[in-house]
This record gives structure tokens, sequence and C-alpha cells, in this order.
């Protein structure tokens, strides 16, 4: 039920998810589903949630795995390359940041909060790198995970909006100049 209403939320965005929309795609009963979400920013936030595991299990857990330093911030960038050809979750979690970044309210703050979380994440991987010697002493992980958030996100407008065929390849190469730079 919950992928089904990724998908909805992924092509419509997150304010097209509702509790009728999910009952049509899924061909659940409405009067069930209200009685299990409790309302439409109940479902919205746990569909957040459940896109948020699958992102961490696609993108953070396959980095983790890795070889620290160099190695793992590729793998997760590769893995980040390959959730964004798929769309799903990183097409939801793009055009929710557009949909709700001025909307106050739960929806918009677990929305923050996802991402802050996320750039920890990445800020904290490439700390690692930089404690074990893969990085400049004096890189900033903050900046890193900011501008590896950049290079995706054009990826992202690129390949979705834009239909560049070339949106990997420039990623790729964004991706390798902001590697090197941090050497």
């Amino acid at each position: 039920m919950l992928e089904a209403a990724v998908d909805v939320a992924a092509s419509g965005g997150l304010a097209s998810l509702t509790i009728g929309s999910l009952a049509e795609r899924t061909g659940m009963s409405k009067s069930g589903l209200f009685a299990h979400f409790k309302s439409k920013e109940a479902l919205q936030i746990q569909v957040l949630e459940f896109a948020g595991e699958t992102f961490v299990e696609d993108v953070i857990r396959p980095a983790l795995s890795a070889p620290r330093g160099e190695k793992r911030i590729t793998v997760l960038f590769e893995s980040w390359l390959g959730v964004s050809r798929e769309g799903g979750a990183e097409c939801l979690f793009t055009s929710a940041a557009w949909e709700y970044d001025d909307q106050p309210g739960a929806v918009r703050d677990r929305l923050v909060r996802m991402y802050l979380d996320f750039n920890d994440s990445v800020a904290q991987m490439f700390r690692t790198g930089i404690a074990e010697g893969f990085f400049a002493e004096d890189a900033d992980p903050e900046q890193f995970a900011h501008d590896l958030h950049g290079i995706m996100l054009i990826h992202f407008q690129a390949r979705h909006l834009l239909g560049d065929a070339k949106a990997e390849d420039r990623a790729r190469r964004a991706f390798t100049r902001l590697i090197e730079s941090n050497r």
C-alpha cells in the first residue's frame, strides 16, 4: 500500500496524495484507509517515512558497507544516481521539497528533518574520510554535503525535467571535480 502511495506522490506531488487517491490506486476502501491513516497529513508523513527508509536501504546502507573514505563516498554517489534513474522516492523528495518549502506544518517539518539527517550522514561519511587521510584536513564536510546534494539536484532536474541524455555524465564529471577539490 505504501509503495502505491509513493508512486502517486512521486508522479503528482505529495499534496496530490489523499486517502481518496490512494483508495482509487489500490482498490481499497476510503473508510478502511481512513481508519488506518486517520488523516491526509498522517498519510503523507508515513509515505515520507517509508520513502526515507527505502532511500536509506538503497543509498546509505550500500555506502556504509563500502570501505571508508573516497570509496564510501563514491558508492553513495553511484547508489544515489541509481535511485535517481528509477524515480520513485527521489522524485517524491525533490517534488515535496518544492511543494512544502514555504508551507509550515508537520509534513514540512518531517521533510526538513529528513533532509538535515541525510546531509549530516553525508558530512559524517566525509568527516571520517578526512580523519583517515583520504581528504584534505581543511576540507569542510558540511560544504561537501551541500555541494554533493547540489550535483544530485541538478542531475535530477536535467534528467527528468529537461530529458538531458548527458545528465548522468555531467553529474559524474561534477562529482569527480568535487572529490578532486577536496583531496
